[in-house]
C-alpha cells in the first residue's frame, strides 16, 4: 500500500521541482547570467509566503557568496530580487563585519613578513570600497540595483566626501607602522588626483609613497589590464608587492601579482 504525503511536503516538492525546471530553460539565455541569477518560481501562489521569502533569501545569499568567490560571469546590476537582501547587508553588522576579517587576516600577514632594508617592499589598497566608502552615493542608487552612471558617480567623487572604511584604516596604519611600502592604485581619473587627495588625508590616509590614476591613455582599459600594468611597472622599478588589497577581483588578479591578496565584500558592483 503506498505511504501518504502530506499535501504541504508536495507542495514544497513541486515549488522545488519547478525552479529547477525553470532553472535549466532559463540557462539557454546569452544574458541570463546578468538579470535572471536565479529563477522566479512557477508556482508562488501554492507556497507559504515566508517560505518563499526564506527561498530568496537563501538564494540571494548563495549569489553574493557566487560574487564574492568570482565564480559568476559579468553582471551589471544586483538581481532585482536582491536588492533588500543588498542592503541589509551593506547597512548592517554583516558588512562591517566581513570587513573587519578581511583586515585582521591581512595585518596578521603583514606582521608575519620579514621585510628588507632597501625600502622596497610594497602593499597596494585600490581606493573606492577598499580604503573610501561611496555608501553614500550607492544608497541614493538603490546599492547596485541600478545601471552604473559614470557622469553621477563622478558629481560624487568631486564632492570629496567619503568616508574612510575604518578596518582598512586600521589595517592601512599597521602596514605603514611596519615599514611596508604604501602605492595606492585606483580607476579613478587623473583629473580627480585633488579632490581624491584631500579626500583621503581627510578620511585619515596621510602617508603614501604613490597614487596612481588613470591616464589618458588608460582610458578605456578593461581594470584588470591596467592594474596589471601598472603592477608590472613597480616591480621595473624595483618593488616587491607582497600585499595587495581591493574590493573587485580585477584589483587582484591578471600578471605582477602580490604575494598575498585580500578581497573585500562588495555586492554593489562588479568592475572587469
Amino acid at each position: 500500500m503506498a505511504i501518504p504525503i502530506k499535501f504541504s511536503v508536495l507542495l514544497r516538492f513541486l515549488f522545488l521541482f519547478s525552479l529547477f525546471l525553470f532553472s535549466v530553460s532559463d540557462s539557454d539565455s546569452p544574458s541570463a547570467h546578468q538579470h535572471r541569477v536565479f529563477p522566479r518560481p512557477l508556482i508562488v501562489e501554492h507556497a507559504g509566503v515566508a517560505e518563499v521569502e526564506e527561498e530568496v533569501l537563501l538564494r540571494c545569499g548563495a549569489w553574493r557568496v557566487a560574487g564574492e568567490a568570482n565564480n559568476l560571469g559579468e553582471w551589471k546590476t544586483v538581481p532585482k530580487e536582491c536588492a533588500e537582501f543588498v542592503k541589509e547587508y551593506m547597512t548592517g553588522k554583516g558588512y562591517l563585519v566581513d570587513l573587519e576579517m578581511v583586515s585582521k587576516e591581512a595585518e596578521e600577514y603583514a606582521k608575519s613578513v620579514k621585510l628588507s632594508d632597501d625600502g622596497k617592499d610594497a602593499w597596494i589598497f585600490d581606493i573606492d570600497e577598499t580604503l573610501l566608502s561611496n555608501l553614500p552615493y550607492y544608497s541614493a542608487h538603490g546599492y547596485g540595483l541600478e545601471v552604473f552612471d559614470h557622469d553621477k558617480f563622478d558629481d560624487w567623487v568631486e564632492t570629496g566626501g567619503a568616508p574612510a572604511i575604518e578596518p582598512s584604516l586600521k589595517l592601512y596604519e599597521g602596514v605603514l607602522s611596519l615599514g611596508f611600502k604604501v602605492i595606492l592604485l585606483t580607476g579613478r581619473s587623473e583629473r580627480h588626483r585633488s579632490v581624491t587627495v584631500d579626500n583621503l588625508v581627510n578620511a585619515g590616509f596621510k602617508e603614501w609613497d604613490q597614487l596612481i590614476l588613470r591616464r589618458s591613455e588608460d582610458q578605456g582599459k578593461r581594470a584588470v589590464v591596467y592594474k596589471s600594468e601598472k603592477r608590472s611597472e613597480m616591480e621595473k622599478d624595483g618593488y616587491r608587492i607582497l600585499g595587495n588589497s581591493g574590493d573587485q577581483w580585477s584589483d587582484l588578479l591578471g600578471s605582477s601579482l602580490s604575494v598575498r591578496s585580500f578581497k573585500l565584500p562588495n555586492p554593489m558592483y562588479y568592475i572587469p
